[in-house]
């Protein structure tokens, strides 16, 4: 069948909208038609040449929609039920699943590859084989995926807002809830209010954290995240974030700190791990790299290690998504969780470069694709 689809050929900071060829689904796997897609800054990592991936690749991860058919073997769903896309297809099998740990199932490793599970393609073009970012390329209007790619979850629910729990929400939640261990009465400061640090903000504020500070460049963003639990906002053109938080905690320092922008430099490392208490927690969820305007320097010093803070990485917010998923939604559903405060601003496929564009200038929180 043919679908619209935004193709990146090269790390050329620009998507192509390109009608591509997509194959039947084979066992084991569904076909969708994607109704919303969330715009996460990950992608646009490819589009930059940040992150490898094979090309011609259509990328996109944060999705939900409606199945369209199902392959051989597959019980779980069938056409016309609403489902979420995600990223790590967990096989429920490997040693990281059966450890509860199923954001690290062995799986993971098929992200970049672009092929489906049996090593073979869905998308095509000209007689081109096109790659397809996690198995699921969200940025088409219909992509061909594992089953265990899916998570069903009721009708009602605004496939528009619903799609943000396919990376976003469970993210940054989870980095909060699952990673850094928020406690009642806690100190968490977060690094970022985008995306994922907003629900950084809201997971640690619904785990009871008695102090939730914000830190962001951007002022509207930061007057939003106390919409989302937010009780202290920093914005480090105009003062010490180290400083700020001290002053704060009297002193101590930050129970918990969440390192939540789209790179995490060495620099921005250790003004984290230096406003955390002794024995505190640093969780690190953007990507670690280097910013060619500043001085290398090793991040972390011999007080990091005397007061014993811990540092730790995190991938989908250590999220066990068929359990994490419609827990989530559940929370939504009874008003405990923001989903539709997220979206800034929806569009169309067609829109997808200006979107970039928006997210790279800091003005959304949130952008949405919406298929016609």
């Amino acid at each position: 069948m043919k679908s619209r689809a935004a193709v990146l050929y090269g790390p050329t900071r620009s998507f192509s909208i390109e009608e591509i060829d997509v194959d039947e689904p084979k066992e084991g796997e569904v076909l969708v038609k994607l109704v919303a897609t969330g715009l996460c800054h990950s992608d646009w990592h490819f589009a930059t040449g940040a992150a490898p991936v094979r090309f011609p690749m259509v990328v996109g991860h944060e999705g939900a929609g409606i199945v369209e058919k199902v392959g051989p073997g597959v019980s779980e769903v069938q056409p016309g039920d609403h489902v979420v896309l995600c990223y790590i297809p967990a096989c429920g099998k490997c040693r990281w699943c059966l450890s509860g740990l199923a954001a690290l199932c062995d799986r993971g490793i098929l992200l970049t590859q672009g092929a489906q599970l049996d090593g073979t393609f869905r998308f095509h073009k000209d007689g081109q084989d096109i790659a397809q970012f996690a198995l699921v390329s969200a940025f088409s209007e219909y992509t061909v995926c594992p089953v265990d790619s899916v998570i069903k979850i009721d009708p009602d629910l605004p496939l528009d807002r619903a799609c943000l729990v396919g990376c976003a929400v469970p993210t940054g939640w989870g980095a909060a809830v699952n990673r850094a261990r928020v406690r009642p009465g806690e100190t968490v400061a977060i690094f970022g209010t985008g995306g994922v640090g907003m629900n950084a903000v809201q997971g640690a504020a619904l785990a009871g954290a008695e102090k939730v500070i914000a830190i962001n460049l951007v002022d509207w963003k930061l007057e939003k995240a106390k919409e989302f639990g937010a009780t202290h906002t920093i914005n480090p053109t105009r003062e010490d974030p180290v400083q700020r938080i001290m002053d704060i905690t009297h002193g101590v320092g930050a129970d918990a700190t969440i390192l939540t922008p789209s790179l995490v430099t060495p620099s921005l490392l250790t003004t984290a791990t230096r406003a955390t208490r002794k024995a505190g927690r640093t969780v690190i969820v953007g990507a670690i790299g280097r910013d060619p305007n500043e001085v290398e320097t090793h991040p972390l010093d011999l007080m990091f290690m005397l007061m014993a803070k811990e540092v730790f990485g995190t991938i989908f917010g250590h999220n066990v998504p068929r359990i994490d998923i419609p827990r989530l939604l559940a929370l939504y559903r009874d008003g405990k969780l923001k989903l539709d405060e997220l979206v800034t601003r929806r569009y169309r496929l067609e829109e997808i470069n200006q979107a970039y564009h928006d997210v790279e200038r800091g003005q959304v929180i949130r952008g949405v694709l919406v298929f016609d």
